[in-house]
């Protein structure tokens, strides 16, 4: 149960509530009088003709424009139904329940002017599985979500059956859904369309949705980087403490942690294969960059998804929308807090971050392929030499390599692009929060696509490399125990159990490879073993 106050919803919760936890409205009667006198305050503000920006004005460059009292709430139904001006693809219903929540949540400060049953309805759509349909497009992130916004507005208040509802799996027309769950349609009072539909609330909870997706994705991608030198026989001394010490930077250490204790007890690191680090006569005696300096070349991306998660979770405990009442001081502040300017500008680094790490594991990928680089293993990790046909995970490269630089190139920044001039030159900058939003939840359906080939190689690999030091193909007995479970998870998906006699890819013909990768890119979703396995990892890495 995840109680909405206004304050203190953190990146866990925001991602909890979009995969369906229930929600309450914090029963605190300071937090219920805040809302019922900054509503008091407007409605006293209407009456006595005070001029305030789109409560008793037009909107933006037609702000110059009054409003008599008496037009007041169908100036707000107005507002609503002239915003519902796109179509096509619709937000997954995850996003739009993060989005609900982060709404309610900022009007839950008491600073818009809205009635304390409209917030009721928030948590009623989210506890009935009821989600209004949202379009991807329409949104600059300049005054907030605007446009899908106001198709949120307008299914919570009804305003027509032009809106549509997701209840539980069903597509109704507003008022209809509203019946259902034993709700009428509500006209909206003054300031009431504006608190609903200005503010940063569908981006944020995009990005919410990322930045969760992110660092379960960064666990994962940093486990298989852990197999990955366990095939290699790289050495866990890259990882010491006393390295990371005499460069501190949080992220490094971070990793370094994290990869000493992913390796512990490994028998296939070059310690426990050939002994001391100091024996490497007639090898190189360290590792190549992509082994050695992983700390240093992901502490930058660890450190970066964690600052961009807190920006996010102010974001998301934020009074987000304009005017904001001030009760107390007896002023309506005219601002900005609509500019999704930290969602857009985390996002485009979000996108960046992934990139860097997609290209961290493709490097790693070329070394285990070429046995130039490989220490012994098979060219493309072949499981069966003497079949001569077979050409092993070929292929699987060559699909990564079309995926990684996608990723890279998605990294490419919004937010400082294409400046509009929307809305007679009003919204004369934006964030384009909801863009580079919508672009990292692609970059990181990407990633996910790309993790599920690179488990591939990392399960075949560790194989591989079992069978040379141990004589088995089941690298169970061989593994370092924490990543043993990961390894263990992938087969489990794949339906595939360990074997001492054979690898994961034997011969080419017993499997398709495309539907291995269909699979973990499911399970990988699904949050289930893979999940399990990683969960430590993303603790330690998380801030």
């Amino acid at each position: 149960m995840i109680t909405i106050s206004g304050s203190n919803l953190r990146i866990a919760d925001i991602a909890a509530v979009a995969r369906g936890a229930p929600v309450q409205l914090a029963d605190d009667p300071a937090v219920r009088a805040r809302i019922d006198a900054s509503r008091a305050y407007i409605q006293d503000a209407v009456d006595a003709g005070r001029a305030i920006y789109g409560v008793t004005t037009l909107f933006g460059g037609m702000a110059d424009q009054y409003i008599p009292p008496e037009l007041a709430a169908q100036l707000q139904q107005n507002l609503v139904f002239h915003l519902s001006a796109t179509a096509g693809e619709l937000l997954p219903v995850p996003d739009v329940r993060a989005a609900l929540l982060l709404r309610a949540n900022s009007l839950m400060r008491g600073v818009s002017g809205i009635r304390f049953e409209i917030l009721q309805r928030f948590a009623t759509f989210l506890n009935a599985g009821a989600t209004p349909l949202v379009h991807e497009l329409g949104s600059i992130g300049a005054s907030g979500d605007l446009i899908p916004l106001a198709y949120m507005a307008g299914a919570l208040a009804g305003v027509s059956s032009d809106y549509r509802v997701n209840l539980q799996g069903e597509i109704l027309d507003a008022p209809t859904a509203l019946g259902r769950l034993g709700l009428a349609p509500i006209p909206l009072a003054a300031k009431e369309g504006l608190a609903l539909a200005n503010g940063t609330s569908v981006c944020t909870g995009i990005a919410a949705n990322c930045i969760d997706r992110a660092r379960y994705l960064l666990a994962i991608a940093l486990t298989v980087q852990a197999l990955y030198l366990q095939a290699l026989t790289g050495t866990a001394h890259s990882f010491a403490p006393f390295l990371h010490e005499h460069k501190p930077h949080p992220g490094q250490q971070r990793a370094a942690r994290a990869m000493a204790r992913l390796l512990a007890g490994s028998r296939l690191t070059f310690e426990a294969v050939h002994g001391d680090i100091e024996q490497r006569r007639g090898r190189l005696v360290q590792d190549r960059y992509s082994l050695r300096c992983l700390p240093q070349f992901l502490g930058p991306v660890i450190d970066g998804v964690n600052q961009i998660a807190a920006a996010i979770e102010i974001e998301a405990n934020s009074a987000n929308d304009n005017p904001l009442i001030d009760v107390a001081g007896d002023f309506v502040h005219h601002g900005g807090n609509f500019l999704a300017q930290y969602t857009g500008v985390g996002m485009d680094q979000l996108r960046y971050h992934l990139g860097m790490v997609a290209k961290h594991l493709d490097v790693q990928i070329a070394l285990l392929v070429e046995p130039a680089f490989s220490n012994g293993l098979p060219p493309c990790l072949v499981g069966n030499l003497e079949y001569q046909t077979n050409l092993g995970l070929k292929a699987l490269q060559t699909a990564g390599n079309s995926i990684m630089p996608l990723i890279s190139w998605y990294g490419t920044p919004l937010a400082d692009r294409f400046p509009t001039h929307a809305e007679q030159f009003n919204q004369n900058v934006n964030s384009q929060g909801m863009g580079a939003a919508l672009l990292a939840r692609r970059s990181l359906d990407l990633l996910e696509h790309y993790l599920a080939n690179a488990l591939i190689f990392a399960v075949q690999g560790a194989d591989l490399r079992s069978r040379l030091v141990a004589g088995t193909c089941d690298a169970r007995r061989t593994l370092s125990p924490a990543t043993a479970v990961l390894y263990e998870a992938v087969r489990a998906e794949l339906g595939v159990p360990p074997r001492a006699d054979r690898p994961l890819i034997f011969d080419d013909r017993d499997q398709f490879l495309g539907g291995y990768v269909a699979r973990l890119i499911d399970a990988i979703r699904a949050r289930g073993a893979i999940a399990v396995a990683v969960q430590d990892v993303a603790v330690d890495l998380a801030a």
